[in-house]
């Protein structure tokens, strides 16, 4: 996987785009940095990294990811604030799947917050499911 393009699509390898979040070893800066890193943490199977990077009062108290689920591509349509002098921001994107042969795709505006300097996704409206 380190000389595989991330599943976030930046343009850049996994190893030095969202692995180092996922083992840890960096903080996202932005708001759409932490969504980039958690779409790739679905893509890659590390629920570990999705539970991390979801705040305390949202998350769910178990997650399992959904083998038959492949998240294959990302979309990031816009964001609003999150920057690295926020304290808030969204990001409106499409992420893209295969489950059971068939493709589909999730329309999604999430929020996030940054507390103690780390970004934290807190809750998100589904705009639309295909």
């Amino acid at each position: 996987m380190k000389t595989l393009p991330c599943p976030c699509q930046s343009g850049q390898v996994y190893a030095e785009c969202c692995e180092p979040f996922h083992r840890g070893a960096a903080r996202a800066a932005t708001a759409e940095l932490l969504m980039r890193s958690r779409f790739s943490a679905y893509a890659v199977g590390d629920v570990g990294y999705v539970r991390r990077s979801w705040h305390a009062t949202t998350r769910p108290p178990d997650l399992v990811l959904d083998d038959d689920v492949r998240w294959y591509r990302l979309e990031v349509l816009g964001s609003s604030r999150g920057g690295v002098f926020d304290t808030e921001g969204t990001v409106e994107f499409r992420a893209h799947y295969r489950a059971n042969g068939a493709r589909g795709s999730q329309h999604e505006v999430s929020r996030f917050v940054r507390e103690g300097g780390e970004w934290l996704y807190l809750d998100a409206v589904l705009t639309r499911a295909r």
